[in-house]
């Protein structure tokens, strides 16, 4: 008979238990903190006591907000600061399973601390380089033992992300990979494995959107302030390209986008000259204290107003005066237009081709303004209101008294043209026409009139009552006061306007296709699957959607009919459509509305 012990049975070991980190900066100190949260002994090693001070002090204060906010009890903090020991020593991590080497973005630099390592740590130590642009092959090459050569790329705040990219080279074990893949779960992250190329998956999609908008902002085609929040109110991000930028270190996104351009030579990666005139400058963002934005101080993450700060208030010129308005179109984004301004106190004319449209458009609004009602956003009363304000019309000769006339039909020129001419006819002298289209050039629009200089583009996005962001396209022709009178009916519509040039893409869609175009390139070189690329946009960018999934809703025919407009304006090889892209499109997989895209989707 078996007599029960009153000693406990031992917990089993951690994987990998003992883990060294060398280089204790930001994204050393954040990764120390994820190991020692995750039970494992952490061993950090900076140049100097004091480096390794300031990161013990940055993770003190870090598990001091966990506290407040409840993530962890004062007892386990003190045990996660427990596991801790810093060290200036290299030869401090001779007992690790494991060292992570997150120190500056140099061949030179990773290459010498590599080579160190090989002579303190045991032959079955792994070796992960945080790298997230230099090639692990070209690392673990200098290495005595190259088949324990990865990359392990945690996101900032490591703490916080969720993604980490596991990165093999040719010569690398799948011993070893296997080993840190454990670990990347263990420590509560989604591991993506990826192969040797540069950026990986999600910098080396996210780093060609962020070059490209500094390119914009270089350019003096969009302000700062508006480039942040077309992307973050027109595709729902966290942060704002700049911004981000300023983030990351202008410096590490130079780097990062030189590595990228020498291994894929596309112009979208040559990095925008701005960024090596600010890195020369010292302006490394907010680490500097001042990047693409001013900031409170050095570390800082608060923006303070400086020189390119636009005033407060009414800008020089007054708009017209708006109290009708005529949407013509009866699909999806007409509704939703017509709901918008209805809402806002205003009168509309909703037209379409025959008066059974535009009933069915109204409709649409009435079971729209419903759902609202249903889920507590508007009342019953404004409901009403809002619904009465809206009059159907068969004709666009109902626009004869209206002071704004907005078009919201297909996203055919000839078919805009066509209304602009009819426009032009029925609207009465000094009222704004203005397109809601997406791609198309607003001054064709403006030409098919006598009168260019009331027309401008109003750019909704989709679902209209919802969505924040208007882009206001300002043709060559464009009336001071008739961009004047755009911003004062955006700021009555509760909507976040934005100013932009007449060119192809505007803001949002000249930055997101061509990274929804790299992406779809990825996986027709085999590099990546769709579902581990949308996981790491999602994980590791904070997308709220992955570029296959947002493709498969947009449709890959729109998609694709975007992509050829940016080519064909920009002349850039690097925005030519992916061929599989045009191969889908050809056999009639166009996203959900087909049932069959990236993805195989439910019949509708």
């Amino acid at each position: 008979m078996d007599i029960p012990s009153d000693t406990p049975t031992p917990l089993p070991r951690p994987l990998l238990p003992t883990v060294a980190v060398v280089g204790l900066g930001t994204m050393g100190a954040g990764i120390a903190e994820t190991l020692a949260r995750a039970g494992r002994e952490v061993i950090g090693i900076d140049i100097s006591d004091a480096a390794a001070g300031r990161a013990v002090a940055a993770i003190e204060a870090s598990t001091a907000r966990a506290v407040e906010r409840g993530r962890l009890t004062e007892e386990e903090r003190r045990t996660v600061l427990a596991r801790l020991r810093t060290f200036s020593d290299l030869r401090a991590a001779a007992d690790a399973a494991l060292v992570i080497e997150v120190v500056p973005e140099s061949y030179e630099t990773k290459r010498q601390v590599i080579r160190e390592l090989d002579k303190i740590v045991a032959p079955g130590t792994i070796l992960a380089t945080g790298t997230n642009a230099l090639s692990v092959t070209r690392l673990a090459a200098d290495s005595a033992h190259p088949e324990r050569v990865l990359g392990l790329h945690f996101f900032n705040p490591a703490p916080a992300m969720k993604l980490v990219e596991v990165v093999s080279s040719v010569l690398t074990s799948p011993r070893a990979v296997e080993a840190v893949t454990a670990l990347a779960r263990d420590l509560g992250k989604e591991p993506v494995a990826v192969g040797d190329r540069p950026g990986f998956v999600a910098d080396g999609l996210l780093f060609g959107y962020l070059n490209q908008a500094a390119a914009m902002y270089e350019s003096g085609y969009a302000s700062r302030a508006d480039i942040d929040a077309a992307m973050r109110l027109g595709c729902g991000l966290p942060m704002g390209p700049l911004a981000l930028l300023d983030l990351i270190g202008i410096d590490t996104a130079r780097t990062v986008l030189e590595a990228m351009y020498s291994a894929s030579h596309d112009r979208l990666h040559a990095p925008a000259p701005v960024l090596g005139q600010l890195g020369a400058a010292g302006l490394t963002g907010r680490k500097a204290g001042r990047g693409f934005y001013t900031y409170a101080e050095p570390g800082s993450a608060t923006a303070v107003p400086d020189a390119l700060t636009p005033a407060d208030g009414p800008g020089p010129v007054a708009g017209r005066a708006v109290g009708s308005v005529g949407v013509a179109g009866s699909g999806t984004m007409a509704s939703g237009i017509a709901e918008v301004f209805a809402k806002a106190g205003y009168d509309v004319v909703l037209a379409a081709r025959s008066p059974g449209k535009a009933r069915d458009a109204k409709d649409r609004v009435a079971a729209s303004l419903a759902r609202s009602v249903a889920k507590g956003r508007l009342t019953e009363e404004a409901r009403g209101e809002a619904l009465a304000r809206i009059r159907p019309a068969g004709t666009l000769d109902a626009f004869a008294g209206v002071d704004l006339a907005v078009e919201a039909v297909a996203e055919d020129l000839e078919v805009k043209r066509q209304l602009f001419g009819v426009l032009d006819k029925v609207c009465r002298p000094g009222a704004v026409l203005a397109t809601t289209t997406s791609s198309l050039p607003v001054i064709a629009c403006a030409r098919a009139t006598s009168r260019p200089q009331d027309v401008v583009g109003l750019h909704f996005f989709n679902p209209a009552p919802a969505m924040k962001l208007v882009e206001v396209v300002r043709t060559v022709l464009t009336a001071d006061d008739v961009r004047a009178t755009a911003h004062a009916v955006c700021a009555r519509l509760r909507k976040h306007p934005v100013d932009c040039g007449d060119r192809a893409g505007f803001i949002v869609n000249a930055l997101l296709f061509p990274y929804l175009n790299n992406a779809v390139k990825m996986v027709q070189e085999h590099y990546a699957t769709p579902d581990d690329i949308d996981t790491a946009m999602k994980l590791g960018g904070g997308y709220p959607m992955g570029p296959f999934e947002l493709l498969d809703v947009v449709g890959l025919d729109v998609s694709l009919a975007i992509e050829r407009v940016l080519h064909r304006e920009f002349r850039d090889p690097g925005l030519a459509p992916a061929p599989l892209l045009e191969h889908l499109v050809a056999a009639g997989c166009l996203g959900r509305k087909s049932g069959r895209g990236f993805r195989a989707h439910a019949a509708r």
